[in-house]
């Protein structure tokens, strides 16, 4: 609750004292991706703002999400709260999330997805706070600590497999530390395929390609898999310190342009830095979300921040420091570049009401 401060006005002609005040009830859309996390920070963030809430799982995710509401529920009962202030549909479908975006009991809706649940809500007559897919890059320049840059690409883009679209999807390296980025990063838990064997591997994972700088069709199976089970399919047996696939390819290959939602990582090679970050800037793909660099060059740093215009910008970290993973912040797995919240919490999911005394209620 320390989110939703209110503000006071006081003066010649009285005081203004604004509050935030609950939608009364939110209508909440959820990935199949990363549900649980997802269904906890919007439930803790619109419990704290007054509301209650009516989920619809991604179909996929419905048995851990409704284990994930009752075990919120118990919680809100345990600390004195009503039972049942956070509801999941039973059994979620396309139907029922259209069916709960029209309901007219709900004031709010709140969708994490892809673009074509973004769109539904978002033409659908009520405020919406939408988050959508992204395609984060990480820049590494010549003048980055290649060592963490590695380590930390790593992190980033192993967390949870991958699924998360806050995560490194994509490197582009300055040509001259590339092959000294590639060692760290094997060093640091990444298998580098050969280029055979990456067309191969694409074969796997993409049931389309689309062509040169447009965007292919996953295969859904390997989405959230681990870079070993991915390997097995083309014949490459790892150990578990394998965290992610690395493979280099040339910028207008599909996968380079593709949100993989798996721990396999393209790495493109530039000239330099600026060709690096505008490159950056087109695989990004105007989502807003979210992108990662690597620099100790100020100036780089700054214009890359201008040009991507994300929600997040995270500078030499792993991209989970932009949700509060060892970096500042609070954390939010909503990220609603769309509708221009950003990362949001309890004050999103309330609104504001201002209320007015005349010539009265100033003592000064």
């Amino acid at each position: 609750t320390e989110d939703l401060k209110p503000l006071v006005w006081t003066g010649d002609r009285g005081l203004a004292l604004v509050e935030r005040a609950p939608y009364g009830v939110i209508g909440a859309i959820t990935p199949v991706t990363n549900p649980t996390s997802t269904i906890i920070c919007n439930a803790i963030g619109m419990v704290a703002a007054d509301n209650g809430v009516v989920f619809n799982a991604h179909p996929n995710a419905k048995g851990v999400s409704l284990e994930t509401i009752r075990i919120l529920n118990e919680a809100i009962v345990s600390a004195g709260g009503p039972p049942d202030l956070i509801t999941s549909v039973t059994e979620p479908t396309i139907e029922t999330a259209q069916e709960l975006m029209r309901h007219p009991g709900v004031r709010l809706l709140v969708v994490t997805g892809g673009p074509g649940v973004v769109k539904a809500a978002m033409n659908s007559g009520k405020k919406a706070i939408c988050a959508g897919p992204g395609n984060p890059p990480a820049v590494v320049d010549e003048t980055a600590d290649i060592e963490q840059a590695a380590r930390d690409i790593v992190i980033g883009a192993s967390f949870d497999n991958n699924v998360v679209c806050v995560l490194e999807k994509e490197i582009i390296a300055v040509e001259a530390i590339v092959d000294q980025l590639k060692s760290a990063l094997r060093q640091h838990g990444a298998f580098e395929v050969t280029h055979w064997q990456l067309e191969r591997l694409k074969r796997v994972i993409l049931k389309e390609d689309r062509g040169p700088r447009r965007e292919g069709v996953i295969n859904k199976d390997f989405v959230g898999k681990n870079a070993g089970i991915i390997l097995r399919e083309i014949g490459i047996s790892v150990g578990d310190e394998i965290r992610i696939v690395l493979a280099e390819t040339d910028q207008d290959d599909a996968l380079f342009w593709t949100e993989q939602l798996m721990p396999v990582i393209p790495l493109v090679r530039v000239r330099n830095a600026l060709e690096a970050i505008d490159l950056g800037v087109e695989a990004e793909l105007g989502n807003g979300h979210t992108a990662v660099m690597h620099s100790k060059n100020i100036d780089n740093l700054s214009r890359m921040a201008r040009l991507i215009n994300t929600s997040i910008f995270v500078k030499n970290a792993p991209s989970l420091a932009g949700l509060g993973f060892g970096g500042e912040g609070y954390t939010s797995f909503s990220i609603a570049s769309p509708t221009g919240e950003g990362l949001t919490s309890a004050k999103d999911f309330s609104r504001v009401r201002r209320c007015t005394l005349v010539d009265a209620f100033r003592i000064v």
